[in-house]
């Protein structure tokens, strides 16, 4: 009987000790195997967001951080992930950096995220936030760095309160109701451009509508009051994805502008499709276009494409290879990110996106050429972005502008108003570079410096031809440095910012770079203050300000007469907006 109970005994312990060496293999073979993730990015209203960029941090371990791009239906993969607790980091352009903590992957299994973006330019009025026993921020604008490309963010950074201002889940979508801007506003947007309404008390006004489901139309319009020279226009953009980068857009525009109670009409429309493509993971594709046609007395005509492919190779480097036309960057639908107001803002500038319109052999002709990039970027630190990049231009109508009398009106554009004009300065082509530094300092402190080496045209001392034949391309160096800063307390956006060149010019020089950093040549000032609320809305008090202290003249002598030639002019423009 003892025998038969220790054999009993003996038994057990065997089949302990294998089902306990059975279990610690099996765990540790558990641990071997990795997880994934899966996961989706949408906006509040559901809308898929293309581009955004996700940051997989490993809380525990040494595991390296992984970095995705979603695909145009929002969604990011990440495979071979070792198990164990995450940090997900998700920021994009226009909307609030958005933290999510204890991320378990699995052995074996797929975890699946829900990641909901706040807009950044949504007023509180229309947010529905759920209770929260957290400080509340007063600002009521965030404010992200753009990138060198405008398209996309690469200067981003999260505070330690910064995750409480987003939410995840897409399942609580938020409706949203029509949005309107209203600019009532003294001064011409681009004055260097016949589209452009006399510099004039006008008003301007955009408007948002839900079209269902996702996509959104916005219609804006603006009109002078200058009897003399009433102008004005109409356009209308459609989003079918509902987000300006996140897809497609389409957009129409009509202008009408008299240049004179006697002169002549200028009636002009452009039509403009882009769109965003994702290849893969660390590969996003930007195309886009534009037809312009114009008629003053006889008309003209251009196409003018852009593209750009951008490549992730790290978390910290990423390259871009763009082609654009000349004389603008990013159109102005792109480039909404870094403006106030957002998608609104960015329809009503399209009225004024016009190239700028010269006069060559008794017939219209617009500014054109061509510019290709490749620039390379990389993060310093949590709060800055450098950018190297290197640039050739290839220009055929060279916008110059002046002040003279008594010029032969075959070549010439005259302004009826005073004795500006703009002339087509003929041909250019260069090679170029740029270094640029962006960087958030502290607080809602901005600073950012570009370098630019690149050609502009240059007037020769005498000449027996034309204006023209007397011009040539000239390298020159450019060095510009901008601060941008919230006062505390009343609440003012101040930007001022001031842009060398080591030489006389007529044009400009690296003309991609400064509107793609919003940098104008010599001082520029740009003030924005938010006003009591005395009415629905929110009220701002606006100014813009180019060349100061109206620098850059030069003075030029051909056959057909003498001029001053300018390579910025100096303008004010003024006002009241309002947004609800």
């Amino acid at each position: 009987m003892k025998q038969e109970r220790l054999r009993i005994l003996g038994a057990l312990v065997l089949t302990a000790v294998v089902l306990s060496f059975g279990t610690q293999r099996a765990a540790a073979q558990a641990k071997l195997v990795p997880g994934k993730l899966a996961g989706v990015v949408r906006d509040a209203t559901g809308t898929p967001q293309l581009g955004a960029n996700v940051e997989l941090i490993a809380e525990t371990g040494a595991a390296a951080s992984r970095g995705f791009l979603t695909n145009t239906q929002g969604i990011f993969r990440g495979e071979k992930l070792s198990p164990g607790l995450y940090t997900l980091r998700v920021t994009l352009a226009g909307f609030l950096p958005t933290l999510e903590k204890h991320i378990r992957i699995t052995s074996n299994l797929t975890t699946v995220v829900r990641v909901e973006l706040e807009s950044m330019f949504a007023s509180l009025d229309q947010l529905r936030r759920t209770p929260s026993n957290a400080p509340v921020e007063a600002d009521n604008w965030k404010w992200v760095l753009r990138t060198a490309s405008a398209v996309r963010p690469v200067l981003e950074w999260i505070d330690d309160d910064a995750a409480n201002a987003s939410r995840v889940g897409v399942e609580s979508s938020v409706p949203r109701g029509p949005r309107f801007r209203l600019e009532f506003t003294d001064g011409a947007r681009r004055p260097t451009s016949a589209s452009s309404v006399a510099s004039s008390p006008s008003t301007a006004v955009a408007y948002e509508q839900s079209l269902g489901g996702t996509s959104k139309m916005i219609l804006a319009g603006q009109m002078s009051y200058d009897q003399d020279a009433p102008g004005g226009g109409i356009a209308t953009v459609w989003l079918p994805t509902g987000t300006l980068g996140a897809g497609p857009h389409t957009a129409l525009v009509l202008r009408e502008a008299k240049l004179g109670p006697e002169g002549r009409t200028f009636r002009g429309v452009r039509i403009d499709q882009g769109g965003a493509l994702a290849l893969g993971n660390r590969v996003a594709f930007r195309y886009g276009g534009e037809y312009v046609l114009v008629g003053l007395g006889a008309a003209a005509s251009s196409i003018r494409p852009r593209a750009e492919i951008n490549i992730r190779i790290s978390d910290d480097w990423s390259t871009a290879l763009i082609f654009a036309s000349v004389p603008s960057g990013p159109a102005p639908l792109e480039a909404s990110d870094a403006q106030p107001g957002g998608a609104l803002a960015a329809a009503l500038n399209e009225l004024d996106a016009f190239p700028a319109l010269l006069w060559r052999g008794g017939r219209p002709v617009l500014q054109s050429g061509k510019h290709e990039e490749l620039a390379a970027e990389r993060k310093i630190g949590t709060r800055g972005k450098l950018q190297i990049a290197g640039f050739h231009d290839d220009n055929r109508h060279v916008a110059v502008f002046g002040h003279g009398d008594g010029l032969p009106a075959a070549d010439y554009f005259q302004d009826y108003f005073s004795d500006g004009f703009a002339y087509d300065g003929g041909s250019s082509s260069s090679w170029g570079t740029r270094v640029a530094l962006r960087e958030k300092l502290d607080g809602d402190v901005e600073l950012t410096a570009v370098y630019s080496f690149g050609g502009a045209l240059a007037p020769l001392e005498g000449t027996d031809g034309s204006l023209r034949d007397a011009l040539r391309t000239t390298q020159r160096h450019s060095f510009g440095a901008s601060v941008s800063a919230k006062v505390p307390r009343v609440g003012t956006k101040v930007n001022a910012g001031y842009k060398w060149v080591n030489g006389v010019t007529v044009s400009r020089v690296d003309a991609y770079g400064e509107s793609l950093f919003q940098f104008d040549p010599y001082l520029h000032v740009s003030l924005r203050q938010p006003l009591p609320r005395f009415a629905l809305g929110r009220w701002e008090a606006i100014a813009d300000c180019d060349n100061l202290l109206a620098q850059g003249s030069v003075s030029a002598t051909s056959r057909d007469g003498h001029v001053v030639l300018l390579p910025a002019f100096r303008t004010f423009r003024g006002g009241l907006s309002v947004q609800f």
